[in-house]
């Protein structure tokens, strides 16, 4: 296998065996998400499995005397002599430093969007159980109790009243 075929084959294997691919999906929630996400990991593995097959195997050798019996000695010489003369240039990656950097960034950015939707998730998630819990007690709850729940309203209220403000 050439040089480039080889790393491409490696950077594949490197790749589809990092993806969380369980850990994504657990994470999604609408199920057109979910049909777009199977789309991606099976057209993934199939692109992972051509790069796995087709170049992780050297080419086959060929068979210059099978040619030579068909069409005559002096154009497969020819022909072998400009194929061996051909040379493929190894593969230089300019991009990946230039980019990895910003890549690096990115990521850090997200760790840190993360970290900020995990709390406000919390937070939301708080206020829903705050507010269920509300929802049950609503049609036996007295003023005083929502009161001490929430001062800031009772303070308006008060203030109101004593500013003899009644509302219209």
């Amino acid at each position: 296998m050439s040089g480039v075929g080889k790393k491409v084959v490696d950077v594949a294997f490197k790749a589809s065996k990092s993806i969380d691919w369980d850990g994504m999906a657990k994470m999604i929630v609408t199920d057109e998400a979910r049909k777009e996400f199977s789309s991606l990991r099976r057209a993934f593995e199939e692109v992972n499995s051509t790069l796995q097959t087709k170049f992780s195997q050297e080419p086959e050798p060929i068979d210059w005397e099978y040619y030579r019996k068909g069409l005559g000695s002096r154009i497969v010489d020819s022909y072998k002599e400009y194929y061996e003369s051909v040379e493929i240039p190894k593969f230089v990656d300019k991009t990946t430093p230039e980019y990895k950097p910003k890549f690096d960034a990115l990521l850090v950015e997200l760790k840190e969007a993360e970290q900020k939707s995990l709390k406000e998730s919390e937070r939301l998630e708080k206020e829903i159980a705050e507010v269920q819990e509300l929802k049950k007690k609503l049609s036996t709850m007295t003023a005083d109790e929502y009161f001490e729940k929430h001062p800031e309203l009772k303070q308006k209220f008060d203030d109101e009243i004593r500013n003899d403000y009644w509302g219209y």
